[in-house]
């Protein structure tokens, strides 16, 4: 019994949730991270989208068996190894989609519209569009601007367009390093014809992965920077004047969310170090859990922006 509900829980992906944080972005970035009523709301869509990732993540493993047997590693995952029927895969797929939309729909027609599409997108992706070159790569990135796209449907409140550029160069980054470590392992295993596990990554060569990487790191960089010197995030900030001479408040009303880009370019650079030295960018969460000073970066990124943000100003 705990062994069924072990293999269950593989099925589901857990470790993969962690992208679903991306929902928390409209509401960090747009000052109202302590209010209880919209975190609260946005938590609700954090659950959904882990409901509903996990059903597409179920469908495009039963769409991929056969391929994931010939594949070095996701030959043993629950289903292509046999650990759970299909029977049961497809069940708990459906009773997880058809949760996740009952429950978006409690937080507002978009949101729902939003999740729905999610689903049909990862449906065609499973079906479809993993098949065709360029494509398979947008409809992963798009996956990603989706996420933080719920969160501004959950919260109500909207998210800067350099902060939406931000994201478009992030997503389209993290779903190239996927692709460029899954033709790295693949080209190294026993294999021998990669097409036959990934129809489009014979269509691909290291160099052009390498081109868009590097164009993709770059604009991320760009648009990032852009964001922080242009963004004016509103929320409660710490009364610095009564403590400081009269000079001091006015240094501190500097633009002071630059300071986060530190951050953001030794992360761009630790997970290409992984994407290339390490072959883990197939997995963005592999990356997180496994790399112990990429992971700090992005605690140390997150609590400057929080202190930024809400104590000390833009």
């Amino acid at each position: 019994m705990e062994k069924n509900l072990y293999n269950i829980l593989r099925l589901l992906r857990p470790r993969q949730w962690i992208k679903n944080f991306a929902i928390f972005a409209a509401i960090i970035f747009g000052g109202e991270l302590f209010n209880v009523a919209i975190l609260k709301n946005v938590f609700l869509g954090f659950f959904v989208f882990c409901a509903v990732s996990s059903a597409t993540y179920i469908i495009n493993d039963i769409f991929d068996i056969e391929k994931d047997r010939a594949h070095p590693f996701k030959k043993f995952r629950p289903l292509p190894k046999g650990d759970v029927s299909l029977s049961l895969a497809w069940t708990i797929a459906i009773i997880l989609a058809v949760f996740s939309l009952l429950l978006a729909a409690t937080i507002g027609k978009a949101f729902f519209v939003l999740i729905l599409s999610y689903l049909l997108l990862q449906f065609s992706y499973s079906f479809l569009l993993k098949a065709i070159t360029v494509i398979d790569i947008l409809a992963i990135a798009l996956g990603y601007i989706m996420r933080v796209y719920a969160g501004e449907f959950a919260s109500g409140l909207h998210i800067s367009v350099w902060l939406l550029l931000t994201t478009i160069s992030l997503s389209l980054f993290l779903a190239i390093g996927k692709r460029r470590s899954e033709l790295t392992l693949l080209s190294g295993s026993s294999v021998s014809n990669v097409s036959s596990v990934r129809k489009t990554l014979s269509h691909y060569s290291e160099r052009l992965l390498d081109v868009y990487t590097s164009i993709f790191a770059t604009s991320t960089f760009i648009s990032y920077s852009l964001f922080t010197f242009l963004a004016y995030p509103q929320g409660f900030k710490l009364t610095l004047s009564l403590f400081m001479p009269d000079f001091l408040p006015n240094f501190f009303e500097r633009k002071w969310l630059m300071i986060t880009i530190i951050p953001v370019v030794y992360g761009l650079m630790r997970y290409m170090q992984d994407i290339y030295e390490k072959n883990e960018g197939e997995s963005p969460e592999k990356v997180l859990f496994s790399d112990k000073p990429f992971l700090f970066n992005i605690i140390l990124w997150f609590i400057l922006t929080v202190v930024v943000i809400y104590f000390v100003g833009p």
